[in-house]
């Protein structure tokens, strides 16, 4: 069973995919897409659904450091609801605190430049969003 994590923000939203025995997560793409148009991003979903044989989907939860859930939770909240009725996956909302944060760090060391770091850090973001809940299974 393959599982994507998403890494959604209010303009990209981060995608990887999960080998078939759900082992290691591969970033693979970043959708741009528009938060107040929920269904903006379907049609680019649905294509990596059927592609890769998805079964669920991982979504980022950013929680507030003391664990409570603000504006931005809220939203992963509804996009999960979204998933789930749009596309009829499972979902999974799963702590994404410093998730990015990490991603940018790991590139940083790596000496990427600014200009390439902001081209991939969602779709890094959404493979450490996904490895997490990976390695805890």
């Amino acid at each position: 069973m393959k599982i994507m994590g998403l890494d959604v923000g209010s303009k990209t939203i981060g995608v990887a995919v999960s080998d078939e025995l759900g082992w290691t997560a591969q970033g693979i793409t970043t959708i741009k897409w528009d938060e107040k148009d929920i269904q903006s991003a379907d049609s680019q979903l649905k294509q990596i659904i059927e592609e890769h044989n998805i079964e669920k989907a991982v979504i980022g939860l950013p929680k507030n450091m003391n664990g409570t859930i603000g504006e931005r939770g809220e939203a992963s909240m509804r996009f999960a609801e979204h998933i789930e009725k749009t596309h009829n996956l499972q979902t999974v909302l799963w702590d994404e605190r410093l998730t990015t944060m990490a991603a940018e760090r790991v590139l940083l060391e790596a000496d990427v430049s600014r200009k390439k770091r902001k081209k991939v850090i969602d779709k890094m973001a959404a493979m450490m969003i996904l490895q997490g809940y990976l390695d805890q299974k």
